[in-house]
């Protein structure tokens, strides 16, 4: 998969799962619990000591899904991920050598923004989406103002989003919601239900919104 397929994979369904765990065993467990409802874009993130084994697992059993890598924190990080076969990263800052690091070899990045300032310049350094972190610390509000003086910035909210706040963000311009734990709690065929629910409702509100 090119990167200019990987982008739009990544973002076509308006949801990405982050999957925060303690092992290898756990973030498939998870992961899968999100595939098999039918998300297609996975996030695992590397503070789990056991990552690049559960990204390169997800990947070989599941090509039918989009497995990145998040908390990627730097260059050398970002290249034993893509290695493992994660086709997007995510960072919480903003570092232009994880950028061109993941472009290099031909996956997405999508780095942490927290400014005006830092859109801007994630924006000039390639970036293919922006992770607004926290979104906990922001408003759907926000974006609209923002992108009222640039269109063009692709924004993700994460850290604190759930499931009932996506239709805000949506509605207000943001291209994607990430979430984590509030997808995957409580027993798998409840979350199965939760996650199928909130494909169907994101992909609503973006259609009513582009429509």
């Amino acid at each position: 998969m090119y990167r200019h397929e990987i982008v739009p994979a990544v973002l076509n369904q308006r949801i990405i799962g982050i999957i925060r765990a303690p092992d290898a065993v756990c973030a498939v467990k998870y992961a899968e619990t999100m595939i098999h409802a039918g998300m297609r874009s996975v996030e695992i993130t590397l503070t789990n000591p056991e990552a690049l084994e559960a990204i390169s697992h997800l990947t070989q059993e599941h090509p039918e899904a989009v497995i990145g890598a998040g908390t990627v924190l730097d260059a050398a990080s970002a290249v034993l991920a893509i290695r493992a076969g994660a086709r997007f990263l995510v960072s919480p800052h903003l570092d232009r050598d994880i950028v061109d690091t993941a472009h290099r070899h031909g996956a997405a990045a999508l780095p942490g923004v927290g400014s005006v300032t830092e859109i801007v310049q994630a924006m000039g350094a390639g970036a293919d989406a922006l992770k607004l972190f926290p979104a906990s610390n922001f408003s759907p509000r926000w974006i609209t103002d923002v992108q009222a003086a640039l269109p063009h910035a692709a924004l993700v909210p994460t850290g604190g989003v759930t499931p009932d706040d996506v239709p805000a963000w949506i509605k207000a311009g943001a291209v994607a919601c990430a979430i984590g734990s509030a997808l995957t709690s409580g027993p798998a065929d409840q979350a199965r239900s939760r996650i199928k629910a909130l494909l169907a409702n994101a992909d609503v509100h973006h259609a009513s919104k582009t429509g």
